[in-house]
This record gives C-alpha cells, sequence and structure tokens, in this order.
C-alpha cells in the first residue's frame, strides 16, 4: 500500500512513516524540512501543507495521516484548515483505506494553548465528518489524540527536573509515550483496523485523567 504522511521530518511523523517502511509500503512524506528518511521505497516532498491545493498529483493514496502540526500562533491554519485541505484533496475519493489525523489529548481536556486547543478540537468534530464521508468508499477515519510524547519539540520541559517532576505527578503512569509507540497505534489504526471509524483515541498514560496542563511560564504557577 501507499502512504501519504505529514510532517515526516522528526518526531511522531518520521516514526510512523518509519513503521510504514518497516513493514514494506511506500510512503511519500511531506514536510516544510528536507528528507530525514533515506529508503528506495520513499518520496520526500519539500512543501508546506498550508498549500495543499497546490501540491504535485500523488496518485493511487490507500492511507492518508495528517501528523503536520504546529503550536506557534499558526495553529488554526495549520492543525485545522491545512489538515481539511489535505484530507478533501487526498483524502475523501474512492479508493482510500484509511485516514488518520494526529489530533492531542488537549482537544478533550481544554487544557493547553487556547488556539492550539481549539485547532486540536476542530480536529476531533471533523474527523467524524469525515468518517461519515468515507463509509461509502469502505474507508475508515479516526483521529489519534496523544499526550506528551518524547519529541525534540518538547525538550523544554523534558529536560527541566522540576518542570518534569510535576509533569509525572499529574500522569498516572509516570512516563511519556515513545514516538515509536504513537506509530505503533497509527499503523493498527490504518492498515489492521477495518471497522472503528469516526473515534478520537485518547493514548496519554491517562494524564488527560487529571487535566492539568503544565509547560513553562504556565499562569496558574503564578504566586
Amino acid at each position: 500500500m501507499k502512504a501519504l504522511i505529514t510532517g515526516t521530518s522528526q518526531g511522531i511523523g518520521r516514526a510512523i512513516a518509519e513503521r510504514f517502511l518497516r513493514e514494506g509500503h511506500a510512503v511519500v512524506g511531506i514536510d516544510l524540512q528536507g528528507p530525514a528518511i533515506d529508503d528506495e521505497r520513499y518520496t520526500h516532498i519539500q512543501a508546506d501543507v498550508r498549500d495543499a491545493d497546490r501540491l504535485p498529483n500523488i496518485p493511487d493514496v490507500d492511507i492518508l495521516v495528517n501528523n503536520a502540526g504546529t503550536q506557534n500562533g499558526d495553529d488554526i491554519d495549520v492543525n485545522l484548515r491545512a489538515l481539511i485541505r489535505m484530507t478533501e484533496r487526498f483524502g475523501v475519493r474512492d479508493g482510500i483505506r484509511a485516514i488518520l489525523h494526529i489530533g492531542s489529548a488537549s482537544a478533550h481536556t481544554g487544557s493547553e494553548f487556547p488556539e492550539y486547543c481549539a485547532s486540536k478540537g476542530g480536529v476531533v468534530a471533523y474527523t467524524k465528518n469525515v468518517a461519515l464521508r468515507v463509509a461509502r468508499y469502505g474507508a475508515t477515519c479516526n483521529s489519534l489524540d496523544p499526550g506528551g510524547v518524547l519529541t525534540p519539540l518538547n525538550d523544554c520541559v523534558i529536560r527541566d527536573p522540576a518542570l518534569w517532576e510535576r509533569i509525572m505527578d499529574e500522569t498516572p503512569l509516570r512516563r511519556w509515550a515513545t514516538a515509536e509507540e504513537i506509530a505503533d497505534w497509527a499503523y493498527f489504526l490504518t492498515v489492521e483496523n477495518r471497522f472503528c471509524t469516526g473515534q478520537s483515541i485518547v493514548v496519554d498514560g491517562g494524564e488527560s485523567i487529571n487535566r492539568r496542563f503544565i509547560w513553562p511560564d504556565d499562569p496558574s504557577d503564578a504566586g
């Protein structure tokens, strides 16, 4: 099968792409950065997902994984609007097998930055909308909503012993997921799963049970 995956140059997206490649699938990756994967079955397109309408034609996509995201103020444009454009262009069509959106546990708790939570909350609703529309093709659409994941983007808390201890106090399993663990879930929901659809699967070690977001300069820490 051929998988189209966004945000493949690092972190979760790279781990998902590598998992698909290990299983023998072809992967087309899209990222603002250059390629980080060296495999003859991997094709890299260096582009901004916000320009989905300008991307080259990518035929015969069986699986679409919308992973690219940000927390830099362009959250709604990247995390939601671009995801919608990618899905409408490459996912909602005859021949698609599965669509997966990488969301966030924050979509369910609201415990993060305002636009980030709003963008990921929109992904939850859009997932249900797409699931209804691709069911006619026998396809599934779900979102995978992680909590904390050990990626370079989270180094500012991972490398701060005081913050990290507080985060662990809020996480019943007292650890964060690896990118490879999230990739395992992504593979299951798109390749092995054929019946679960329209769902948002929270994988966060129980963190959302406590519903308290901890980050540097958290306003709730004042005083």
